[in-house]
């Protein structure tokens, strides 16, 4: 893989035009809020377009070279590719400042990294500089809900770090790394794996998930000085290997997908203490396959498991308020290993990132959560995450 560049102090006023993605976006670029879904059709969003922002890795044969954009159509799903925002290594995930006015991407790498990249109203960016993550394989980040915090997680090293944000969205030095040394780790396993690292609904505890130990981590976030301290533990079924959580808008259920024994698992969770309570692994609707990552429509009704390997979508109905799931059934995928899902602010539209077929496909999302294939495939190299942005 590509060496990480040198942690820039200061903006590299590295600067592109956006805009044959982002010409028809909104004056602001603004976070995506759970709007009305799809299935309240009378109140769709009015037709436009919107932009993609596209992850890739660039140090892959055929891979990208920076985070790719594109726009989409909010009606009919069409997308159209736009140019790339060069300057950033390995932009294997992204994740959205609730301002809607920077993006912040991996470095997955030995040296991992996170960079953060502003994005203008006029659709130019500056990529703002680039952080050491601490640890070696970064394949997760997540902004806190107030703004402040950058967190991240270093699979390869299975460890979790925090970057401080400053007010114009550049990252400061990290001001915690905390490396799951416990429990041991996990069948087939050999070591720690931190694969995603996200805050509650309510903002009040940090959840790390951990393959290679089969645990999800609940920390408390010191807001002041950017630390994490652990209050609880979740102990998933040995070598189920969890990846990916998601929380039911009601913050009391989050869905895991379990990638090495491919199984979905239902967990209560408590707000007030933090602590997530798994349920037995349920079907993924295929009997063999590699679980991805679940995502839940903004009104809590549906959820769509993304299954590489048997590259299919699975449909879920979300029931007794969010305490449970019903496989309704599996779409194929449009595209070879599904890495990442994400809905459109208003839950009409789901998009796959394909990384083995260097695509994006997306669907229209119907009233009872059916998934219809919307436009051509994009072609995207090494595509592993797409970002609709509002």
């Amino acid at each position: 893989m590509n060496a990480v560049p040198s942690p820039a102090l200061g903006r590299l006023s590295r600067r592109s035009l956006l805009a044959a993605a982002l010409v028809a976006a909104p004056t602001a670029l603004t976070a995506p809020a759970l709007a009305t879904p799809a299935h309240a059709s009378a109140r769709r969003t009015p037709t436009a377009t919107r932009p993609l922002l596209l992850g890739t890795y660039t140090s892959a044969e055929g891979g990208g070279t920076g985070i790719g954009t594109a726009a989409y159509d909010t009606a009919t799903g069409a997308i159209t590719s736009g140019p790339v925002i060069a300057g950033v290594e390995n932009p294997s995930y992204l994740a959205l400042h609730p301002s809607g006015a920077t993006v912040y991407a991996v470095a997955e790498q030995d040296a991992g990294a996170v960079t953060a990249v502003a994005l203008a109203p006029d659709g130019t960016y500056d990529v703002l500089g680039t952080r050491p993550t601490g640890g070696s394989g970064p394949t997760h980040l997540s902004v806190h809900p107030s703004g402040r915090w950058l967190l991240s997680a270093n699979y390869t090293s299975g460890s979790v770090a925090v970057h401080p944000i400053a007010a114009d969205g550049s990252l400061g030095e990290r001001t915690d790394l905390v490396t799951h040394s416990s429990p041991p780790p996990g069948p087939g396993q050999n070591g720690p794996h931190a694969h995603q690292i996200v805050t509650s609904p309510d903002g009040g505890h940090v959840l790390a998930v951990d393959l290679g130990t089969d645990t999800v981590y609940t920390y408390r976030l010191d807001e002041s000085a950017g630390t994490l301290t652990e209050v609880s533990r979740a102990a998933l079924a040995p070598g189920s290997g969890p990846r990916h959580l998601t929380f039911h808008p009601g913050g009391r259920s989050a869905y895991l997908a379990c990638e090495l024994d491919n199984t979905t698992v239902v967990c209560a969770y408590d707000p007030g203490s933090g602590t997530l309570t798994p349920g037995a692994g349920q079907s993924t609707g295929s009997e063999t396959g590699y679980p991805a990552q679940l995502v839940v429509t903004g009104d809590g009704s549906y959820a769509y498991l993304a299954n590489r390997g048997p590259n299919s979508l699975t449909r879920y109905a979300v029931e007794d308020g969010g305490a449970a799931l019903r496989l309704l059934d599996t779409v194929p995928a449009g595209g070879d290993w599904p890495r990442q899902l994400a809905l459109s602010p208003d839950s009409s539209l789901l998009f796959a990132a394909n990384q083995r077929s260097s695509t994006v496909t997306a669907f229209r999302v119907g009233s009872d959560g059916s998934l219809t294939p919307a436009g051509e495939p994009l072609p995207a190299p090494v595509a592993v995450c797409v970002l609709p942005l509002a």
